[in-house]
């Protein structure tokens, strides 16, 4: 029984074609921010949400700006499972449903991140280079993410 390399290509096209009919649900909050949204829940400076807007709410809200390759499978699967996994981990627009002392966690382990240049991915700046963080930009989260962080603190 001989495979010819046409045939396996063939059905290699084939199976391309019919996983682009998977197409899962998507963020479909987009423009809408929520009662518990990070910046309803904090007075967040302009500057600031510019970054995270720009930097993370891709993965880590439900405002999630698709790109014109996320139509097509298997970059589609890709997207989706590292939105799931960013939102599971943080998720802006659910902020406020978190605990003081969660939301405080939380913000600690976005400082860490950040100085350890592990978020954004590279992944994700590879093709977003706007997503980027400068060292400007870092300052700024940063020194608004610890002293909000110390206000958390404070209250409890």
């Amino acid at each position: 029984m001989k495979i010819s390399i046409k045939k396996i290509f063939v059905l290699g096209f084939i199976i391309f074609l019919l996983i682009q009919f998977y197409q899962p649900t998507r963020n479909l909050d987009y423009g809408q921010v929520l009662p518990s949204h990070f910046t309803r829940i904090y007075a967040v400076p302009a500057d600031v949400k510019t970054i995270l807007r720009t930097s993370c709410y891709d993965c880590h809200s439900n405002n999630t700006e698709y790109p014109w390759y996320s139509y097509i499978q298997p970059a589609r699967m890709f997207l989706d499972s590292h939105i799931k996994e960013g939102k599971e981990n943080l998720n802006f627009s659910t902020f406020g449903d978190y605990s003081p002392r969660k939301q405080g966690n939380k913000l600690e382990r976005i400082v860490k991140q950040i100085k350890s240049d592990e978020m954004p991915l590279a992944s994700y700046t590879l093709i977003h280079k706007n997503a980027i963080l400068t060292q400007e930009n870092k300052k700024v989260l940063i020194n608004w993410i610890e002293q909000t962080r110390d206000s958390i603190s404070s209250q409890n």
